[in-house]
């Protein structure tokens, strides 16, 4: 069983639950049903969530899949708590005005070499 990546699961979920809940409230404040109608902070809001959901699923699955190939337990805790790390930067670092943002690279760029790492390291225990 992948006790380790359950936690990570939990803690992202939690994380999850931060990002798409402003994202609602924002929707039913505006009253906007489907898509952001042209407001830029929905825009935003609607990004976070989705860049979050799009990366922390297929990440938790090459961990977790690590995690039951016997991987040390410290390794898939540092590739959670990488995850984690690099969604929170990420999420914080997401502007609707700017790219240049310090967090939001790190955040893409840790996100990014997580997957890599995991991607890579479970090809490497079916070779």
């Amino acid at each position: 069983m992948p006790t380790v990546t359950s936690l990570y699961a939990g803690i992202l979920g939690l994380i999850l639950i931060g990002v798409a809940f402003p994202a609602g409230l924002l929707r039913g404040k505006l009253n906007i049903p489907v898509g952001d109608g042209g407001n830029p902070k929905l825009l935003l809001a609607m990004r976070r969530h989705a860049n979050f959901a799009e990366w922390v699923p297929f990440a938790l699955i090459l961990i977790g899949s690590l995690e039951l190939c016997h991987v040390r337990p410290a390794a898939i805790h540092a590739l959670g708590a990488a995850l984690v790390v690099a969604r929170l930067s990420h999420i914080l670092g997401l502007k609707g005005d700017t790219m240049k943002s310090p967090a939001r690279l790190v955040g893409a760029m840790l996100t990014l070499l997580t997957v890599l790492v995991a991607s890579v390291w479970a090809i490497a225990l079916h070779v």
